[in-house]
């Protein structure tokens, strides 16, 4: 008897000191066993059809309020296109990420408390639903859609070192936008106005009217391109009249005036433009 219980005390002595060792050991195991989603740069997710199905539904839930039902965003509200921010702003998975996590302090962007692969999920709908640009341009001529840039675009936009940058830079328009999206642009510019080019008439003075663009804006000042392509900045205080104006500042173009095939030349321009 005494052997026996000399013996169950030396190995319990023998066993107390390795059990930190094993849980930590242990605990190992499980961390390798489970992915750190957090700390990842790419999406774990991305491709799943049911991490995309899923993340749908959060987007319906949590998002669509403010990015609209089909992500493209609501421009009242300042709401970007969710669509565009893989290309437009080259945002890696993981951005976006801490982004939904976190929000966007000042903005009405908020943090949510999504859990990893929530998140996740919702990062990979955003990338199922992403536009990678022009997918079958059809063909143009070159130098026909440059002349024709020159014509009807360069007084407001820039492509390959040609034009004024009222507008947006176009260069790389074709890689960041759908085919569908562009014509769209061209035939109805008041559908959709991106931030940084809402349309502001202000009047400082008797004498004085600015028309532009509101470049930044904050509770006091207000920073603006005038359509003269100079930037102002006005204080809040001083103007006496504040229009916002809901159009686009670029012209409607319709087929009468710019052909289907005269437009495919121009973004075959926009597309190769750099090459010629």
């Amino acid at each position: 008897m005494n052997r026996d219980r000399s013996s169950e005390v030396l190995i319990r002595h023998l066993l107390r000191p390795q059990w930190p060792f094993v849980l930590m050991a242990m605990t190992a195991l499980v961390f390798a066993a489970t992915p750190l989603m957090y700390a990842q740069s790419a999406n774990p997710l991305e491709g799943d059809a049911r991490a995309i199905r899923g993340g749908a539904g959060l987007f319906r839930a949590q998002c669509a309020t403010c990015h609209g039902a089909d992500a493209k965003g609501i421009s009242s509200i300042d709401a970007p296109d969710l669509t565009q921010i893989w290309s437009q702003r080259s945002l890696s998975a993981a951005a976006v990420f801490e982004i939904i996590r976190h929000g966007i302090p000042g903005s009405i962007m908020p943090p949510h408390s999504l859990t990893d692969t929530e998140n996740w999920m919702l990062v990979a709908y955003l990338q199922s639903v992403a536009e990678a640009g022009v997918i079958g341009l059809p063909p143009g001529d070159l130098a026909a859609g440059r002349r024709a840039f020159i014509e009807n675009c360069s007084s407001c936009h820039r492509a390959h070192g040609v034009g004024e940058g009222l507008g947006p830079n176009l260069s790389a328009m074709t890689s960041q936008r759908s085919l569908e999206s562009l014509v769209a642009s061209v035939r109805d510019p008041d559908a959709l106005v991106g931030r940084g080019f809402k349309l502001v008439r202000l009047r400082a003075s008797e004498d004085e009217e600015i028309t532009g663009l509101i470049k930044s804006e904050d509770a006091f000042s207000m920073q603006l391109q005038d359509d003269k392509g100079r930037l102002r900045s006005v204080n809040k205080s001083e103007l006496q009249m504040v229009e916002r104006l809901s159009g686009s500042l670029m012209p409607e173009f319709a087929r009468s005036q710019l052909s289907d095939q005269r437009l495919f030349d121009i973004f075959n321009f926009l597309q190769n433009g750099a090459q010629s």
